[in-house]
Order: structure tokens, then C-alpha cells, then sequence
């Protein structure tokens, strides 16, 4: 017969320390990020942009696909704040609806990552040994390849659509978060909490899911928000060689393709959608870096956000 007697309870520290490690996110990690300019300049970027795109369209009176060639390449002007295209298309509204595509991509395909890759790496690095070896000599072996080439290859197969470009950039981008979150995973797997939350009978699952993935979330947050410009990048080079959106749609990609050919003549065309473009890769860019500096143990901060 089982007696209470035969268990030990769980001393108070090692309760404290299970405890604590459910908590990585703190209130002085943010106070510290609101004082990095350049990534709070960077969250106020995307937030106009995105912004922007999403309320925009429904100020303007034109459509992304409304021609007019009587005004075809017209000038900057109070009708028409960006100019319009060679077909007589509001520049102003297509590079709006530019904004949402190229936003959509970048947050679809970073999500994608996200998934995949914490999955696989968290996967390879709890469970460590023969496993780990051969599913990281996986990811090697792919990653020995140019990501964009496998891109490019996808979209061949798939032929150029939005849905498409969502594939081939959820498929082609994990690699690098998974090996993110598997060096995450074994430089947390022995620290004192996690032996402690083995000593409290936890699972694995219950291991990955409350106490490694969450004390993780720094450098995967950090990542994913730097990955999102990768994406909105490969997405921009795709349509500009004729591997991205079909038209009429255009995303910012499109409308740069479209304005470099007239640069010459009508260099508004190419400013107003490269400039978008710039101005969001630099917001995440800014963003990914100050959460990076805030996860990265090397520069003295405690690594929680």
C-alpha cells in the first residue's frame, strides 16, 4: 500500500524556480526597449505603414486596376498625390494596395517560419543525440543552397500567384529558425529550472511547451520580426523578375518593376513604391534588432523581453 509518507514534498525553491521560468516576459525588459530609439522608431514605422494600408484605400477614390489613359504618366498632382502609372492608373491607390500585399507576404510567410522551425529545432534539440544529429545534417544539406534559388525553383513549379508565393516562402524560410530555436532549446535544457520541473514529475511536452519554448521566445521573436523583411525582399525581387503577383494586382515588388522601366522619363513612378519598401524593411529591421540586443545574453541584459 502506498503511504503519503513515501513521497517528498517539493521544497519551496525548486516550486519558486518552476514558477519563475513561466514567466519570460517582464516589465523592466520592455522599460529597456522603449528606450532603444532606433527600434521604437521602428515599431512606429510599421505601425503607420500598416496603418496605412489597412484604412488608406478606403479614402481614395480610385481602384488599383482603374485606367484612364488620357491621364496616362500625369505628374504628381492634388488629383493624383503619386502620379499615375503608363496606363492611367492612380499610383497613390495601387501602391496602397501594394502595401497589403507585400505586408500579407511577409507576415504569412514569417508565421510559416515560425511554426515549421520552432517544430523541428525544438524537436532536434530537446530530444539531442542520434536525432538531433541527422535532422540537423538535414537542414545543412539544404541550407548549403541559396534560399532564394529554392524560392525561385518553387515558383516555377507553382507559377507566379499570391497563394503560391505563401508556399514557397513558408517552405524555403525555416531553416535558419529552426537552427535558432534548437541552439536555444539545448542551452536551456540544463539549466537549474528545468531539472527542477523534472524533479516535479513534468513531461516533455510539458518541458517544451511551459518551460523551453517560453524562456526561448527572445531570439525567436527577434527572429521572426527580422525574417519579415527577408520575405517582403524575396517577394519584391520576384515580381521584378516577372515571378510574383499577377496582374492587376500589384505589390511594391510589381510597381518597382513597372517604375524602373519609365525611370528616366517619369521617376516618380519608381520613388513613391521603393520608398515604401525601404521605409518598411527598415522599421522591422530596426524592431528585429532592438529585440535581438534584448534577448542576446552577450550584451549584459538578462535575455527576457
Amino acid at each position: 500500500m502506498i503511504r503519503h509518507d513515501d513521497f517528498e514534498p517539493v521544497p519551496f525553491a525548486t516550486r519558486k524556480a518552476v514558477q519563475r521560468s513561466r514567466r519570460p516576459v517582464t516589465y523592466r525588459g520592455l522599460q529597456r526597449l522603449k528606450k532603444n530609439r532606433l527600434a521604437v522608431a521602428g515599431g512606429i514605422i510599421i505601425c503607420l505603414i500598416a496603418l496605412w494600408a489597412l484604412i488608406g484605400p478606403a479614402f481614395s477614390p480610385y481602384t488599383y486596376d482603374g485606367q484612364n489613359f488620357a491621364e496616362a504618366n500625369a505628374a504628381p498632382s492634388v488629383r493624383h498625390w503619386f502620379g499615375t502609372d503608363s496606363l492611367g492608373r492612380d499610383l497613390y491607390t495601387r501602391v496602397l494596395y501594394g502595401a497589403r500585399i507585400s505586408l500579407s507576404i511577409g507576415i504569412v510567410a514569417a508565421l510559416i517560419n515560425v511554426t515549421i522551425g520552432v517544430i523541428y529545432g525544438g524537436i532536434a534539440g530537446f530530444v539531442g543525440g542520434k536525432t538531433d544529429r541527422i535532422m540537423m545534417h538535414i537542414v545543412d544539406v539544404l541550407y548549403s543552397v541559396p534560399v532564394l534559388l529554392y524560392v525561385i525553383l518553387l515558383m516555377v513549379v507553382f507559377k507566379p500567384g499570391l497563394l503560391n508565393i505563401y508556399i514557397a516562402l513558408g517552405i524555403a524560410y525555416w531553416l535558419n529558425m529552426a537552427r535558432i530555436v534548437r541552439g536555444q532549446i539545448l542551452s536551456l535544457k540544463t539549466s537549474d529550472y528545468i531539472t527542477a520541473a523534472r524533479s516535479c514529475n513534468a513531461g516533455s511536452f510539458d518541458l517544451l511547451r511551459r518551460h523551453l519554448l517560453p524562456n526561448a521566445a527572445g531570439p525567436i521573436v527577434a527572429a521572426l520580426t527580422l525574417s519579415v523583411p527577408d520575405a517582403i525582399f524575396t517577394e519584391a525581387f520576384l515580381s521584378f523578375i516577372g515571378l510574383g503577383v499577377s496582374a492587376p494586382m500589384a505589390s511594391w515588388g510589381v510597381l518597382t518593376s513597372e517604375g524602373i522601366n519609365s525611370i528616366r522619363s517619369f521617376p516618380f513612378q519608381l520613388f513613391f513604391p521603393a520608398a515604401a519598401l525601404c521605409l518598411t524593411m527598415l522599421g522591422f529591421v530596426f524592431l528585429g534588432d532592438g529585440l535581438y540586443d534584448l534577448a542576446d545574453p552577450q550584451t549584459g541584459k538578462d535575455g527576457n523581453i
